[in-house]
């Protein structure tokens, strides 16, 4: 049995998974076959083009999943679109914070080209995106964000959908925080909006998207998910502890976001992206929080693609970054992807190609806010900390800030305990010549003005920990 094509108006479409290059596919380097074959699409008219439900949760480490199996059941929901999509279970993010990270999602690009290098920084203006590809053929496109740092005045990311949603509807962070959102509301005010559009004649396909705050620090104890501990169940929880039962918090609430959109749009119609925008330190490397270091409690994330019937489950062990997301979306609906993307495209992977061999990812790390005046005039050089690159498991990070180097083996060293290299050593030249196209990139980009920002946003940014 064979995938059906995905049609395409605009381009010729790819050819469908069929049983066999799927199963080459899996047996790749790479790639892990999870299914034995490609589910058929329920019988029925199925759309020309799906409706695409991008969730995404803050601060969500990959390995507190119990998909990948961590020890407490903290994510049955989240689980099955790993257990039965494409699960890239090396997948990392660029930048870990939050504005950066979203707006590399969804422009291919990394934090030194679209400019939002730091919290409070806008993204630069006019740049190609996932979302504004799907407007262009006929999508309908939607943002329902509850962080802070994601309000359209400090991030810019309204430009790129027609609906951005900021849902700030409650205090969060024990009151220190005026509006923020919770997982119900958000999921409230999705599935509210992904109906009405559905009810409408010729509405034409959606993008939704919705950003889940939890597990963001500072982490609450959710009462109504102690069950996840067992028999561990005791009086007094460490911030390890709650941060747990948030994730069982938000994943409740995911189940109910899929089931009020699987109401009005068939799961066969709807191609799922899940992803976390960054992980979080949980005092590893004497750190908690997340944004400063480049480790891989901070890197790592969950991604995955769930397309109920049209896309087979594999477990992808290739590394992976959230820039590929956008062009592998747009390759597997048959659109055009935007020759800015630097985002890979698994479509082939996933088609029977290879794997890419020695494939080198980077990352950078940036101060968190900008809330001076002075500041402002270099705000993306003078917030720069660190960068790093992986390649054939081995990680190279440089400290720009206090010139330390570090190497770890990740296959040997997962942990990133012992360097193998010492902290004087100068960096490789691969890892130089990408700090030079980062410092020219962020320089390029000072010449964007800076607005300054408001008494509640510097408040506000205080509060999350993103001014120093």
């Amino acid at each position: 049995m064979s995938r059906p094509p995905i049609p395409s108006r605009d381009v010729p479409p790819r050819r469908a998974l069929a049983l066999g290059a799927a199963v080459t596919a899996l047996l790749l380097p790479g790639v892990v076959a999870l299914a034995g074959e490609v589910p058929e699409a329920p019988t029925g008219r199925v759309a020309e083009r799906p409706n695409i439900l991008v969730i995404t949760v803050d601060t969500l480490r990959a390995d507190r999943l119990s998909a990948a199996g961590y020890h407490r059941p903290t994510s049955p929901n989240i689980d099955r679109l790993f257990e039965g999509g494409i699960d890239f279970a090396q997948a990392r993010t660029v930048e870990p914070l939050t504005n950066p990270s979203i707006c590399s999602m969804f422009t291919a690009l990394p934090p030194h080209r679209h400019g939002a290098s730091r919290n409070g920084l806008r993204i630069r203006p006019g740049l190609p995106s996932l979302p504004k590809v799907l407007a262009e053929h006929g999508y309908t496109t939607a943002a329902f964000v509850g962080n802070w740092t994601l309000r359209d005045k400090l991030s810019g990311l309204g430009e790129h959908f027609q609906v951005y949603e900021e849902v700030l509807t409650r205090p969060r962070w024990f009151g220190l925080l005026r509006k923020e959102a919770t997982a119900e509301d958000l999921t409230g005010e999705t599935v509210d909006w992904v109906r009405e559009h559905v009810s409408r004649d010729g509405a034409g396909p959606f993008m939704a998207w919705v950003h889940y705050v939890e597990p963001h620090a500072p982490y609450r104890l959710h009462k109504d998910f102690l069950s996840i501990f067992g028999d561990e169940r005791r009086g007094n929880y460490s911030a390890s502890d709650r941060y747990d039962t948030e994730i069982a918090f938000v994943d409740a609430s995911i189940a109910e976001l899929l089931d009020g959109v699987a109401q009005v749009s068939d799961p066969a119609n709807t191609l799922i992206v899940f992803a976390s925008d960054h992980g979080e330190s949980l005092g590893e490397h004497n750190y908690w929080g997340h944004g400063r270091h480049l480790y891989e409690p901070t890197l790592r994330i969950p991604m995955a693609l769930f397309w109920k019937g049209r896309l087979a489950a594999a477990r992808v062990t290739a590394p992976a970054v959230t820039l590929d997301l956008a062009p592998t979306v747009l390759s597997l609906l048959g659109l055009p992807v935007p020759q800015e993307f630097e985002g890979y495209d698994w479509t082939a992977v996933l088609d029977g190609a290879p794997a890419p061999d020695g494939r080198v990812t980077r990352y950078e790390a940036h101060k968190g806010a900008v809330i001076s005046k002075h500041e402002s005039d270099l705000a993306r050089r003078s917030g720069l900390l660190e960068i790093a690159m992986i390649e054939n498991g081995k990680k190279e990070i440089f400290s720009v800030k206090k010139d330390r180097r570090l190497v770890f083996d990740l296959v040997r060293d997962p942990q990133e305990l012992n360097a193998l290299a010492p902290a004087t050593s100068d960096p490789s030249d691969t890892l130089l010549s990408h700090m030079r196209q980062v410092f020219d990139g962020l320089a390029a980009q000072d010449e964007q003005p800076v607005e300054p920002l408001d008494e509640d946003s510097v408040a506000a940014l205080r509060s999350l920990g993103y001014v120093d």
